[in-house]
């Protein structure tokens, strides 16, 4: 306890000292037209998250090189393009080597070389869709707490990582939380927090899928993946650049469509995905096909929700 409490500490002197420096240097997110938020805000206050994974990796004697390796490199790369845009084919290059030095440190690198690219792909599709989501204040910060107590709760059973591994970047979003959680923010996650939480967050589902063999730990990560997947679906079908910004999310629309305002839509989003550890730790150790029976229906029954919402917010806009 003594431990978290100091994690706790130096995480809110790096909070701190990270708001002065931003402020000094002007390190501010202008509102574009992805924005749901109208006024200037410190951005980047996600490079705790992966603060936290550096101090986890010196505490447990440097275990996971490979992925912190990666994770270095992407978080410096996303901390850039927060300073200074980047162009989407150069954050590509350094996502594919961060990923794959993930994939490497899971286990996951393996022949036919067909599977490991494919898996390569689907990791770069899930980090960009959480960095996508990242537009309110709230939904990065508490949707992924929902996540990683979901699999604090499922490596109780199987222990799969160390428990640090979770419970340090938990204590991080509780320390970012103290300046995003609120209705004007102190500062935003940027592409610095959201892309290194969705890193960790990418490393535990592999691990968890691997080590039990099981779908069910991707109930953990569902609200994102219906919300992002869906969204640029519909973008594809609408022959939309995926890559350019735009308020098309259902989280956005909420925001932007209904009285809602951005916490109490990430309070929604965050309590669905809290609902989905219910199903996860009670049928872990069901039967493959009862599992497989419980996320089917899981994905079936989000998914017809999101699209009764979706349109009903696209006829009240219709109507009005």
């Amino acid at each position: 306890m003594t431990t978290y409490l100091v994690v706790i500490l130096v995480l809110g002197l790096l909070a701190f000292g990270y708001l002065k420096l931003a402020n000094r240097f002007n390190i501010i997110d202008k509102p574009n037209e992805r924005s749901s938020h109208t006024t200037p805000t410190i951005r980047g206050g996600g490079i705790l998250f992966f603060l936290s994974m550096l101090l986890f990796f010196v505490a447990s004697d440097f275990q996971y090189p490979y992925f912190i390796i990666g994770l270095s490199l992407i978080a410096i790369v996303s901390f850039i393009d927060d300073l200074v845009t980047l162009g989407a084919k150069l954050r590509l290059v350094f996502q594919f080597i961060a990923l794959g030095l993930l994939l490497y440190e899971v286990g996951f690198v393996t022949s036919p070389y067909l599977t490991t690219l494919g898996l390569l792909v689907l990791a770069i599709g899930f980090t960009n869709i959480y960095n996508f989501m990242d537009g309110i204040n709230g939904i990065t910060g508490l949707c992924s707490l929902a996540t990683l107590l979901g699999f604090f709760l499922l490596n109780k059973n199987h222990m799969l990582v160390p428990y640090d591994f979770i419970i340090y970047p938990i204590l991080a979003i509780l320390v970012f939380g103290f300046f995003n959680f609120r209705k004007k923010a102190r500062f935003f996650a940027g592409d610095v927090g959201s892309i290194s939480i969705a890193l960790v967050i990418a490393f535990l589902l592999l691990k968890f899928i691997q080590g039990t063999a099981s779908p069910l730990p991707l109930l953990l990560v569902i609200v994102y993946g219906i919300d992002g997947g869906f969204t640029v679906l519909r973008r594809l079908l609408n022959k939309e650049n995926i890559l350019k910004p735009h308020r098309s999310h259902l989280y956005q629309r909420l925001v932007q469509k209904t009285t809602l305002t951005h916490l109490q839509v990430s309070g929604i989003f965050s309590t669905v995905q809290l609902l989905m550890i219910v199903p996860v730790v009670a049928f872990q150790n069901h039967a493959l096909l009862a599992q497989l029976a419980v996320f089917l229906s899981c994905l079936v029954f989000l998914g017809i929700v999101y699209q009764i919402i979706y349109r009903k917010i696209d006829q009240r806009v219709t109507t009005s």
